[in-house]
């Protein structure tokens, strides 16, 4: 079972204003001492936290998708007074659609004196994800000393990521990097099997005749890509499908 935490921070708003910041529905008193029929701001926040385990631990399931994480609900005002709810409280996720980063819970109350208020919290999902052991150079060919598996935290990673080092294993840096930095797929691309001048098989295939012959790439190659050759044999020059290293073919 995962296991969750929960952090208080500190709030930053005055008794006027937070109201307009969490969407608040209801008054704030001005006395310390809570009355026992209004909602504690500690029910609040462990309504809250409750909901957002379950939503993660299903969105994880669903996903299957193995990670740590962490909730972090915000702390609500002491004095904030909304009335005690003679019916169950129900949360749902405001925003955004997955409970992943900075997420808005609506917690309300469909009781005698309904109200409902909006809060913020964060939820990190920390994930083994391949980084850089190296500073690496743009047109590097990623090997297996230049990268290793590390621990992060997957929300603030809107270029991607990825978890299995063998995806990038022989791929192109397509810029540079620094020592640690995770490795987003936009930073790849295929590097070139075949390159210009290289000897290659050309093969020409039917389903009656199977030929091969010599020939020079006139360009560089990544698999499935259309090269110019020249072929050895007859000097002509013709387009051909890269196959592998060394390899490339031709449609009769």
């Amino acid at each position: 079972m995962k296991q969750a935490t929960t952090f208080f921070r500190q709030p930053r708003n005055l008794a006027r204003t937070l109201c307009g910041v969490l969407g608040i529905t209801g008054t704030l008193g001005l006395g310390n001492a809570l009355a026992d029929n209004f909602t504690a701001p500690e029910i609040l926040i462990g309504s809250t936290q409750g909901f957002l385990e379950f939503k993660v631990e299903d969105y994880l399931k669903n996903s299957a998708i193995e990670a740590r994480y962490e909730i972090e609900v915000a702390r609500l005002d002491p004095r904030l007074r909304l009335a005690q709810c003679d019916k169950d409280l129900t949360q749902s996720l405001e925003s955004p659609s997955q409970p992943v980063g900075r997420v808005t819970v609506q917690v309300r109350c469909d009781g005698s004196s309904p109200w409902t208020v909006y809060i913020p919290a964060q939820v990190r999902l920390f994930r083994q994800v391949v980084v850089t052991t190296q500073p690496l150079k743009r047109d590097h060919i990623v090997e297996a000393a230049d990268i290793s598996l590390a621990e992060r935290d997957i929300g603030p990673l809107t270029q991607g990521y990825l978890t299995d080092p063998e995806r990038a294993l022989g791929q192109k840096l397509k810029r540079p990097t620094t020592n640690d930095q995770i490795l987003a797929p936009v930073f790849l691309e295929q590097a070139a099997v075949i390159h210009k001048g290289d000897q290659v098989v050309i093969r020409a295939q039917t389903s009656t005749v199977n030929v091969v012959m010599p020939g020079e790439a006139l360009a560089d190659g990544v698999p499935g890509e259309q090269i110019r050759v020249r072929n050895l044999r007859s000097q002509r020059i013709i387009r051909a499908q890269v196959l592998e290293a060394g390899s490339v073919q031709v449609n009769l």
